[in-house]
């Protein structure tokens, strides 16, 4: 549509005077070959030509803001076009790093309990035991809590660590599954008190909350609103640089709390990372 317009828009100018001038010509020339026309009368038919030809110029003018806007416009899609590339990019690169750290973590771990299992520690049977079953007992009574359990990482890691814990039981590496459950069971823990952080801040439908709380802070003078919509309430305004933590986001809507414990909705791009 721009093309289009890009290319018509010269054309209509070019058209317009070019009708205004042949036109008023004709005029004259028509009114001058009229024996019976008055002066008076070529008077009024100039001034009327004249008129319809400004209002041809009005609206080459506006056809020009116009265009000039389309052009604006376009410079502001296409440094969003790049903004969001960028941040697609660092995205992959974030994910890239966060599997490498993840397998340096999982190696790390299957060296602690290679380890255990070499030295055949002294932590006892009861001692091992005892936890694995203080740890299941705790991570049902937390999928149970969290309404995205099914969706949470953490509560399917400790699951994972668990089920290791238990084989490592049964090979009589009491030393080795001491040590997952123990891992297992930091997991569990952060997940009782998102489960917390939840019943507090009960989910709207199509919320979903991150799977820790996000450290933010506001880019400008942005509004924190009741709900998810600008057309819900203000709830109050937050000066540039505001610390704010993540809990939960619907569609470009992120909500967060405050330092000083107000809680409400801002958009994505009135927040970044601190």
């Amino acid at each position: 549509m721009m093309r289009m317009l890009g290319m018509e828009m010269p054309i209509v100018r070019h058209i317009g005077g070019w009708v205004c001038a042949l036109s008023l010509g004709l005029v004259v020339a028509g009114c001058a070959g009229t024996k019976s026309s008055t002066a008076a009368e070529r008077g009024q038919a100039k001034t009327a030509l004249a008129t319809e030809c400004g209002k041809v110029e009005e609206l080459e003018k506006a056809q020009h803001k116009l265009q000039e806007s389309l052009n604006r416009q376009t410079v502001v899609h296409q440094d969003l076009e790049e903004k969001i590339a960028r941040l697609q990019l660092q995205l992959f690169e974030r994910e890239a790093q966060l599997r490498d750290a993840s397998e340096r973590h999982e190696q790390a771990i299957l060296e602690v309990v290679r380890a255990k299992a070499k030295l055949r520690s002294l932590e006892s049977k009861a001692e091992a035991a005892s936890t694995l079953a203080e740890a299941e007992v705790a991570i049902k009574t937390l999928k149970t809590q969290m309404a995205s359990k099914d969706k949470d990482a953490n509560v399917r890691r400790a699951d994972e660590l668990l089920r290791l814990g238990a084989e490592e039981f049964k090979k009589e590496n009491y030393g080795g599954a001491l040590y997952l459950t123990s891992q297992a069971k930091m997991l569990i823990k952060e997940g009782q008190e998102r489960s917390i952080t939840r019943e507090k801040l009960p989910l709207v439908q199509g919320e979903a909350a991150f799977a820790i709380p996000v450290p933010l802070r506001s880019v400008n003078n942005a509004k924190l609103r009741e709900g998810p919509g600008t057309g819900t309430k203000v709830v109050a305004s937050l000066e540039e640089g505001t610390s704010l933590t993540g809990h939960s986001y619907k569609g470009p809507w992120v909500r967060v709390r405050a330092q000083d414990g107000r809680i409400g909705w801002v958009l994505y791009n009135q927040v970044d990372d601190r």
